[in-house]
């Protein structure tokens, strides 16, 4: 294999490393819009909640403990916030759930930094992770491997419960038409709080898996969010297929712009998002969403 190509490669995979993780914010901001109409804002707040989390309770429970609770104490935590917040704005303007998220976003934030300090915190890669895998002549972290293929299961995990339990079936009707859904005689209010725990739950195992890489700071959720939205407009709302297909082009585009133009890297994103957009407006595998018409 040609050494250029090697290094083709390489920036590939790390693109799709970056696409992983976005993808994991983003399906979760699009089920919560998709079912709820709320724009979550705070969404990377919960993000960086999971960053903090497993750099406490690590030196409490050991690495794997910490991998484990964390995304769950985040679960726990967007249950609370949809009980608490937003049920009361499913059927308000949704202006008004803009301004509620975007107040959590600012109250996450600062209650970090009040109580972290702004300093980024660093968190090292366990040590049974160190070290590189050689795929032929391509040399990739050991790391950055298992982010991709946790990652790979949590989205697969998703997908089968969305597409083949009796959870997911009425989550998907109740994204198409809640009303015929209430029709049946079904409360769609235990699976908006559900889906706000599992939506919560990716963004803080998304922040845990990126801890060791991009370190733990209070403004990490602002840094990932218009990227995440970035994606689920590309791939287009209620598409679950959609969003995961935009978010490994976007870590592909994004990979070979740094090899070819690194200055371009950030751009490339939005260059994208907006010829997806001029071309199809609902995104590349955006649905029609009979209530948002």
């Amino acid at each position: 294999m040609p050494l250029e190509l090697v290094f083709i490669l390489e920036q590939v995979l790390n693109g799709l490393l970056v696409g992983v993780y976005y993808l994991l914010i983003a399906l979760g901001l699009s089920l919560i819009f998709s079912l709820g109409g709320i724009v979550n804002l705070a969404h990377g707040g919960f993000y960086a909640i999971g960053a903090y989390l497993i750099v406490i309770l690590t030196g409490e429970i050991g690495f794997f403990g910490a991998f484990v609770v964390s995304p769950i104490l985040v679960a726990f935590l967007g249950m609370a916030t949809e009980r608490v917040f937003f049920r009361r704005f499913y059927r308000l303007d949704p202006m008004l759930s803009l301004l509620l998220t975007f107040g959590l976003a600012m109250i996450i934030e600062q209650g970090l930094r009040m109580i972290f300090g702004a300093a980024p915190i660093p968190y090292a890669i366990p040590g049974f992770l160190h070290g590189q895998v050689l795929l032929g002549k391509l040399i990739f972290s050991s790391y950055r491997l298992a982010i991709l293929i946790v990652a790979i299961l949590a989205v697969a995990g998703l997908w089968f419960l969305l597409q083949r339990t009796p959870f997911g079936r009425v989550v998907r009707a109740g994204v198409q038409n809640p009303d015929m859904v209430g029709a049946l005689g079904i409360s769609l209010s235990p699976y908006f709080t559900g889906v706000a725990a599992l939506a919560m739950g990716l963004a803080g195992l998304a922040g845990v898996l990126m801890a060791p890489i991009t370190g733990v700071h209070p403004a990490m959720g602002l840094e990932i969010l218009i990227p995440a939205f970035v994606v689920v407009v590309i791939g287009g709302l209620g598409s679950f297929w959609g969003v995961v297909a935009a978010a490994a082009l976007v870590g592909i585009i994004r990979g070979l712009t740094v090899y070819y133009y690194p200055p371009a890297s950030e751009a490339s994103m939005y260059l994208l998002m907006l010829a997806v957009l001029l071309l199809r407006p609902r995104g590349m595998f955006g649905e029609r969403i009979a209530r948002f018409e």
